[in-house]
C-alpha cells in the first residue's frame, strides 16, 4: 500500500530530525549560527528553513479531508519567507521541531490509499494556484526534508560531528 511508504517516510523524518538535533546539541550557539555558505547559510538557518517548509506544507495539507490531526498547525503563524528565522537558538527550535514531527507521523498514520489519490488545491508562496494529486505533494514534502537534511549532515561533518547512520534502512521494518 502507498500509505505504508508515507508512514515509513514520516518515521524516517522523525528519526533523522532527532539525530540532527542531538548532533546540534554538541555545538555552541555561535557554531550553529556560523555562515558556512549553505543554501540557508548556517546549521540554524537550514533547521529553520526545514521548519518553514514543513509549516507551509502542513498548513496546505490541513485542507485535505483526512487532516483532522493537523488542526493545530492552522494556529501557527505562516512564515513570511522561505529563509525566515523562526527560532534563534536550539532550545527554542527543538520542541517545535519535535511537535511537528509527531504531527507528521500522526497525520500519515491516518491516511488511506484513497486519501492519497485525491487532488489538493493550494497556492505557492507567490500566490499561484495549483491542483495536484496529494500522493505527489506528500512525496515532494518528504523529498524536500531529505534534501536539506543531507546538507545538514555535511555541515555537521565539516565540524567533526558524526550524525551516525542516515540511511532509510535504519528505520525499515
Amino acid at each position: 500500500m502507498l500509505t505504508d511508504n508515507y508512514r515509513l517516510m514520516a518515521e524516517y523524518n522523525h528519526w533523522m530530525n532527532s539525530k540532527l538535533l542531538d548532533a546540534a546539541s554538541q555545538l555552541s550557539s555561535a557554531e550553529l549560527k556560523r555562515d558556512s555558505g549553505a543554501f540557508f547559510n548556517s546549521i540554524m538557518g537550514t533547521f529553520n528553513h526545514l521548519m518553514v517548509g514543513d509549516i507551509i506544507w502542513l498548513q496546505r495539507f490541513a485542507e485535505h479531508p483526512a487532516s483532522d490531526v493537523l488542526n493545530s498547525v492552522r494556529d501557527i503563524q505562516r512564515p513570511a519567507t522561505l529563509s525566515q528565522m523562526l527560532h534563534d537558538d536550539l532550545s527554542q527550535l527543538s520542541p517545535q521541531r519535535r511537535q511537528l514531527d509527531k504531527m507528521i507521523c500522526e497525520f500519515c498514520s491516518q491516511l488511506n490509499d484513497a486519501d492519497l489519490m485525491l487532488e489538493l488545491e493550494y497556492k505557492n508562496t507567490k500566490g499561484i494556484a495549483f491542483k495536484r494529486r496529494f500522493a505527489y505533494l506528500l512525496q515532494h514534502f518528504f523529498n524536500h526534508q531529505t534534501h536539506h537534511r543531507g546538507q545538514l549532515t555535511t555541515l555537521f561533518s565539516q565540524r567533526g560531528v558524526d550524525v551516525g547512520e542516515t540511511d532509510l534502512l535504519g528505520v525499515m521494518p
